[in-house]
Formats: structure tokens, C-alpha cells, sequence
């Protein structure tokens, strides 16, 4: 791209950059963003009477659109450019455009600084880069996201240079194995490296003349003289397979016989998920505060690990011995509980045997309890002493260490980063939505917000999380790394400004194996297809046919006057950035749409004085004066009561048993969990096209993707598509099944636990075989942790007691 602008500068083209800079000053902006700028490209277009291909294939078209920021400082311009995903360019040029330079980040940062008035020179700058390992980056950025299958060739490649060594390693992982004192896979009559490889070939060539179908029990003593202990397989057969690919691994390292042979080693059998703000509880929490999406993935996710740990103990052979696996969700005790069981300090998981949710209290000093709910933006003072606690409490309900440790939100994996670091357990980051991208300049103004936000601590914390976690599980790619017109989630972490704080300079290297996609699946129990009719309950049906469209009540607002319209469902929490004051103004503003629809929006709240901060408050008050301001009342209906996952389930089916569609029109959606339960059960979906649905739908295939800052196009989108319905009988249904079907094909939490527990036992075997010394990363997060981190936390706690104390 330098070679771009140099080209402009010396062709013709100079004349219409300097013409842009000009139309870019009179902006009266000092920073612009990409739609700025590409509609302030767009108008000296129209001023230079330029012809429609300029915009795009010129070469300063070309530049423009690459170009996701621009900075104009003392006459001088500044260009942030992203010439491919996941990299950026910093060009600044001269004011008569007579020279370009690259600069470096540092400098842009205190650019930023002075932009917003409060640069301070000296400041603390932050980099992680050096402790990357350059030998463990992902080069293409088309495989950044699948760090397992690299490192299976990396560790195949690199320990298979040295076959001693190799063959040391394995015999030293298998050698060491075992679960709460119980000897697994090797014995002490095997002891050494040489006498392994001679051992396999003996097991081998007895197992195969044993019958296969047998049970593992049938040749245990035999196996056990050889030096075998259990965990190769619960079968004859299983165990020979298993054996085998450990012959064919000590001879001949190979990525995919690894792959093979790490996922049937019996290593994780203990798991903590730590998810800590919201209400985490099964009955009567969705709807509240900070309370949907994450808690229905945490408990979800506990489910179908335990599940999948039972059946790889029992491939193993081990459940025959006692050995049963052990899941625990790790969240805040809250003694003011309102009606919840979320002051209970040990609740079963229902559906499961082996996984338990364990609360431990927020406490204001060793004697005293913190007993409010508090929001997650709050928690910060709380979370060193909750670990410390938590850490005896986990020991305790486990009777030993956990084997791996997910930490959710950015809250549990700062959590998580405390406990793996004591307990020496692998750490599996996983952000469901990253703050900072969702509040535009959150970093510049972080002072102006921290009263309510306190986001230095909350970004102190990502970065700490994010860097110490041994792996990243992300539900789509374009969390790591973005489109080519936005910028991902982690990709925002890698240089930014908390000016008179600190800078970041590298923040985050997106192109480590530890990044993951793992998308989630859906609770099939709640979420189905509609015309199942065998699963669905008549009672339910007309339940829930009565809340959406007929019933009277104090949190419902609004009628419909015609009930036989088409009918648009929306579900969503009330805050900004799902822009549901937009959805509603598409509706009001749309005429066609409103003659033809009726919309539904659910959320948990309908009164101003429900809310609990002025965002929300700001939002539902906005809701009501669109209402009022359109007329709505007699197409709308706002349902401001909560429902289970069994009832908005239902809501789903219902609304398709009426040939309606789910709209969801989120200024940005980090994935979209909602949009997955309203496809599968067989809801045509429009949804953001900004952020996860554009990897979950395939835009005219089995859903629309819109922009929800246009209200006419995506009115176009929907009026259009029930057109096509009324033209086109099987419309409905042909989407409706794409839907489903895409959901069932790519989106199951059997895949999520399998690609999950692979990642857990490949991080285990690394560990083992070849250990990455991330010793000197540990101390300097440490140090971030100490002298940012936890002085600012401390400081707000002091604050907190000092206001509550101050209250008559």
C-alpha cells in the first residue's frame, strides 16, 4: 500500500487526494472511521464529476478502501490502513502531500493522545510480542483459528527430528499417567524408552489373537505382566488400535497418528468452568440483569462435557475401575438470591451425575459478605479474594486438581488466570463478547466512562487473560481477526491508547495456535423444529400462542389489530448494541412493512424504572417514544416479561407455525447463540451482518444478512422475501429447512466437547512432551496484574466502602 500512495503521488491522481484531504478538513473532524471516510471519498467523487468506477478501482479508490482510519493533525495526514487481515499500516502524509512515511505504532498511539487532549510523554508502554514464539505463528492468515491441527504438525515435525528424544518424551507422558493415585497406562516392569517399543509390538502380537469384541478385563493380568496398566481401551479391539497407533508413532512421527493417539489418552477428567457476574442458576434467572446468553452456554457446555468425559472413560475402560468424571461451574454466591437458588452454596446440574455448580461469596473484607448482585462492570475489587477462597472451595469438591479450567467473559478468565497459575492447570479462554470493540472509543475516553464502566481494569484484565491462557476458544474466526471491512474482537487488543495509563504496543498476536474457532451448539432440548409436533406440548403451544398475541397484561405494551398479518419476532437484552430502538424505527418508518406485519419483540423489561444503569434505562425510554411517535400500538406488542428457554423456545414455534421470521438487527453480534436457536427451529432468520451471523448464514441460501444502520434496505429485504413467500408457495419452507438443517450440520455441542477435550489433550501432551517455557510472559503479566491491575482495583474498593459508608 506504500507503493499505492507513492504511485498516486506521482500520477495524476495527486490532484484528487489533494481535493479529498480538503473535503476531509472541512469535516471539522479530527478522526474518522471508515464509513466517514468512505462517504467523504464518495462526495469529491461527485465534486471531481469522476465516473462510478473510480470509487472502487482506481488507485486511490483502492487506497481508500483499505484505509479504516484517518487522523489529521497540524496539516499532516495520517492513514491506518489494513492491507490484509490481521495487519496494519501506519502512513503518514506530509501536508503538501509531497512525502509519505511509515511510522511505527508508538507514534500513533500518542497521536491518539493528543487528538483527545491528554497526551503525557513517558507513559507505560506494553508489549507481549517477544514472548511469542516466531517458530509457532500461523503465516496464512486463512488458518489462524486452527491452531490444533498446527500444532499436531508442529510437534510431530519438530520432536521427530530427533527420534531419541521422541521416543523419551511419549515414554515419559505414559510412564507419568495416572488419576487420583490409580496407575494408568504403564506399569514400573517397563523402564525405559527401547523396552516400551518392545513391549507394544509384544501387546500388539497378543491382542490379536484374542477375540476383539472381548472385554478389556480378558487380557488385563496379561497385559499388566508386560507392564500395561488400564486406560488403552475398553475392548480387545480398542486396545490393539491403540497400541498400534502408539507403534506407528514411536517408529514414524506423523500429525495425524498423533492427532489419533492424544484423543484416546485418558487425560482430563476434572473441569472447572468459571462464570462469575449475572445470575448463574437453572431456574428463574434468564431475564435478569447480565443474565442470557453465557449462562445458557456455561450450562449447556457443563452437560455435554460430562457427557463426553463418561464415554471416553468408558472407551478407556476405566469406568470399570470407579473412575467417573467431575465438572464444576465455579460462579458468585449471592445471599440476597430474590427467589433464585443462587445463595445455595452447591447445586446439582440437573440432567447430569458428575456436574455441580459451586458458589463462593464476594466479601468486602474476611468478615464480611457482599450480599447485592452487583453488575459485571462492579466486580473488579472482588475477584482476588473470591479466587483465593474459590481455590480451597474447588480442591475440596474435586479432592484434588482440576485438569483444565475455562474461564468465561472476561471476569472468569482474570479468574482463571489466578487459579491455573496456583494449580498449574491449562487455562481455555473464552470471551463471549470483548467491551472494548463494543464501545466506540471506550480506550480514548476510558476516563470519562470509568465511573460507570471502570474500563481500565476490564481491558487490564482482557489483556491479561487472553495472553496467559494457554488456548482461545472463539465461536467464529471473525472474533480473532475480523472482515476485510471490520476489525475483530481480539484484533482491537493489539495496539491501543489508555491515555496517561499506559499504551498498548502489541497486545495480542493473533496468529498463535492458541486461537481456536469452537462454535457452540444448540440446547435441542428447548430449541427443535417446529414441526415436531411429537416433541411439542398442546398446553405450551397455546400458552405461549396467548402471551405473543392476545393477553393483557401490565408488561405487555401494545395490540394487534389485524392477527393476520405476517408476523416478525425479535428477541433481545436491552442494551445498545442490540439496537433494538432500530429495529423498532425500521418497523415505524416502513409503511409497506407495517401493513403487511405485525412485529413482536420480547425482552425482560418494559418500564423505565425496571432499569439498573441509564443505558438501559435510555433504551427502553427510546423504545416507547419510536411507539408513540409511529403509532404503533395497534401492530406491535412488547413483551417485557422474561421466559425460560423452554418458553422462548416454544415463542420460535410458535411464530413458525405462522410463516413468520426472527429479525435480529444488532449493531454488532460476537456470534449470534440466539440466531442458531431461532434457525433450528425453523425460523427464516435476518440478522447483522456485522460480527458472527455472517459465518452462521449464508445470505439468500438459508437467511438474510442486513445492515441494521440501513432501515429501508433491510424493510426491502423482508417485504421482498414475503413477497416471494406469497408468489412462491414452498418459499417459506425452503428456507425454513435450509435453516434447520444448517444449524444440525455445522452447529452441534458434540462437535464443540470433541474439538474442546482435543484441544485439552493435545495442550496436555505438549505440556508434557515438549514444554513451552512461558515462565518470563507469567512474570510480566504478573507485573501488569500487581501495578495496574490490582492498585486501581483496590483503589475502587476503597471508593465503594467510602460512598457506602457515606449513605445515611
Amino acid at each position: 500500500m506504500l507503493e499505492v500512495l507513492q504511485a498516486v503521488l506521482r500520477s495524476d491522481e495527486k490532484g484528487d487526494l489533494r481535493q479529498l484531504v480538503a473535503d476531509l478538513h472541512a469535516t471539522e473532524k479530527r478522526y474518522l472511521l471508515r464509513n466517514e471516510i468512505l462517504q467523504t471519498f464518495e462526495h469529491t467523487c461527485q465534486v471531481l464529476n469522476k465516473a462510478p468506477y473510480f470509487f472502487y478501482s482506481s488507485r486511490l479508490g483502492e487506497l481508500i478502501h483499505l484505509t479504516h482510519e484517518v487522523l489529521l493533525e497540524e496539516g499532516n495526514v495520517w492513514l491506518i490502513l489494513r492491507p490484509r487481515i490481521a495487519r496494519q499500516l501506519i502512513l503518514r502524509l506530509s501536508a503538501d502531500l509531497g512525502s509519505v512515511d511509515v511510522m511505527p505504532p508508538e507514534t500513533l498511539l500518542d497521536l491518539r493522545d493528543r487528538l483527545v487532549d491528554r497526551y503525557q510523554p513517558g507513559v507505560l508502554e506494553i508489549d507481549l510480542q517477544p514472548f511469542y514464539d516466531l517458530d509457532l505463528s500461523i503465516q496464512d492468515p486463512r488458518s489462524i483459528g486452527e491452531g490444533l491441527g498446527f500444532l499436531h504438525r508442529y510437534l510431530a515435525g519438530n520432536l521427530g527430528k530427533d527420534p531419541q528424544t521422541w521416543m523419551q518424551s511419549i515414554f515419559e507422558v505414559l510412564r507419568s499417567h495416572h488419576f487420583n493415585g490409580l496407575s494408568l497406562l504403564l506399569n514400573e516392569r517397563i523402564h525405559s524408552a527401547e523396552h516400551l517399543q518392545q513391549q507394544v509390538k509384544e501387546a500388539t502380537g497378543l491382542l490379536h489373537h484374542r477375540l476383539p469384541q472381548a472385554g478389556y478385563e480378558t487380557v488385563h493380568l496379561d497385559l499388566q505382566t508386560l507392564g500395561f496398566d488400564p486406560g488403552w481401551g475398553d475392548t480387545v479391539a480398542r486396545a490393539c488400535e491403540t497400541f498400534e497407533l502408539l507403534d506407528r508413532l514411536l517408529h514414524t512421527p506423523d500429525s495425524a497418528v498423533l492427532e489419533a493417539l492424544v484423543s484416546r489418552i485418558p487425560s482430563i477428567f476434572k473441569i472447572v468452568l468459571i462464570s462469575i457476574h449475572g445470575w448463574v442458576g437453572q431456574d428463574g434467572v434468564l431475564g435478569r440483569p447480565e443474565t442470557a446468553g453465557q449462562v445458557a452456554y456455561v450450562m449447556d457446555q457443563a452437560r455435554h462435557l460430562e457427557h463426553a468425559l463418561t464415554q471416553n472413560i468408558q472407551r478407556c475402560g476405566l469406568d470399570r475401575l470407579g473412575v467417573t468424571p467431575h465438572i464444576v461451574i465455579l460462579t458468585r454466591l449471592i445471599p440476597d438470591c430474590d427467589g433464585t437458588q443462587c445463595a445455595l452454596p452447591l447445586e446439582q446440574l440437573k440432567g447430569t451425575e458428575h456436574a455441580w455448580i459451586l458458589r463462593v461469596p464476594f466479601r468486602n473484607d474476611p468478615a464480611s459478605i457482599l450480599p447485592q448482585w452487583i453488575s459485571k462492570f462492579e466486580v473488579w475489587p472482588y475477584l482476588e479474594g473470591f479466587a483465593n477462597e474459590a481455590e480451597k472451595a474447588v480442591l475440596a469438591h474435586l479432592q484434588g486438581k482440576p485438569d483444565l479450567i475455562i474461564g468465561n467473559y472476561t471476569d472468569g478468565n482474570l479468574v482463571s488466570f489466578l487459579l491455573a497459575r496456583r494449580l498449574k492447570a491449562p487455562h481455555c479462554f473464552i470471551a463471549h463478547a470483548l467491551e472494548k470493540p463494543k464501545y466506540l472509543f471506550s480506550d480514548l475516553y476510558w476516563q470519562d466512562l470509568e465511573p460507570d464502566y471502570h474500563f481500565s481494569l476490564l481491558f487490564t484484565a482482557d489483556l491479561i487473560g487472553m495472553n496467559a491462557a494457554d488456548f482461545i476458544v472463539t465461536s467464529s474466526a471473525q472474533e480473532i481477526l475480523g472482515t476485510p471491512d471490520t476489525t475483530g474482537q481480539f484484533e482491537s487488543y493489539q495496539c491501543f491508547s489508555l491515555p496517561q495509563l499506559y499504551h498498548v504496543v502489541n497486545g495480542i498476536d493473533l496468529r498463535s495456535p492458541k486461537f481456536n474457532v469452537v462454535p457452540p451448539g444448540v440446547n435441542e432440548r428447548a430449541f427443535f423444529p417446529y414441526h415436531l409436533s411429537h416433541e411439542r406440548s398442546p398446553s405450551d403451544r397455546d400458552r405461549i400462542a396467548d402471551l405473543l398475541f392476545h393477553r393483557e397484561d401490565s408488561q405487555i405494551l401494545g395490540y394487534f389489530e389485524t392477527q393476520e398479518k405476517r408476523t416478525i419476532l425479535s428477541f433481545a437484552p436491552i442494551i445498545a448494541v442490540k439496537n433494538l430502538p432500530g429495529l423498532v424505527e425500521c418497523f415505524g418508518r416502513s409503511t409497506d412493512l407495517r401493513d403487511r406485519c405485525n412485529l413482536v419483540v420480547l425482552t425482560g423489561k418494559l418500564h423505565p424504572e425496571e432499569a439498573i444503569n441509564a443505558e438501559e434505562k435510555g433504551e427502553i425510554e427510546a423504545l416507547h417514544h419510536l411507539i408513540e411517535e409511529y403509532q404503533l400500538e395497534g401492530s406491535i406488542r412488547w413483551i417485557g416479561t422474561p421466559l425460560s428457554s423452554l418458553d422462548l423456545g416454544e415463542a420460535f414455534r410458535v411464530v413458525a407455525d405462522r410463516q413468520g421470521i426472527f429479525l435480529h438487527t444488532a449493531r454488532f453480534e460476537p456470534f449470534g447463540l440466539t440466531i442458531l436457536e431461532s434457525m433450528i427451529s425453523g425460523l427464516p432468520t435476518f440478522a447483522s451482518q456485522f460480527g458472527g451471523p455472517s459465518e452462521i448464514i449464508e445470505h439468500g441460501v438459508n437467511g438474510y444478512l442486513i445492515n441494521p444502520t440501513n432501515l429501508e434496505e433491510t424493510a426491502s429485504k423482508i417485504l421482498q422475501f414475503f413477497q416471494d413467500c406469497n408468489t412462491q408457495p414452498d418459499h417459506w419452507k425452503l428456507f425454513s429447512e435450509r435453516s434447520i438443517h444448517r444449524v444440525k450440520d455445522r452447529y452441534s455441542w458434540t462437535i464443540h466437547t470433541t474439538k474442546l477435550l482435543a484441544l485439552a489433550n493435545l495442550y496436555w501432551f505438549w505440556n508434557k512432551t515438549a514444554p513451552h517455557n512461558r515462565e518470563a510472559m507469567f512474570r510480566y503479566l504478573e507485573l501488569i496484574y500487581h501495578f495496574i491491575y490490582k492498585s486501581r482495583a483496590s483503589a475502587l474498593l476503597q471508593q465503594t466502602q467510602d460512598a457506602a459508608a457515606s449513605q445515611p
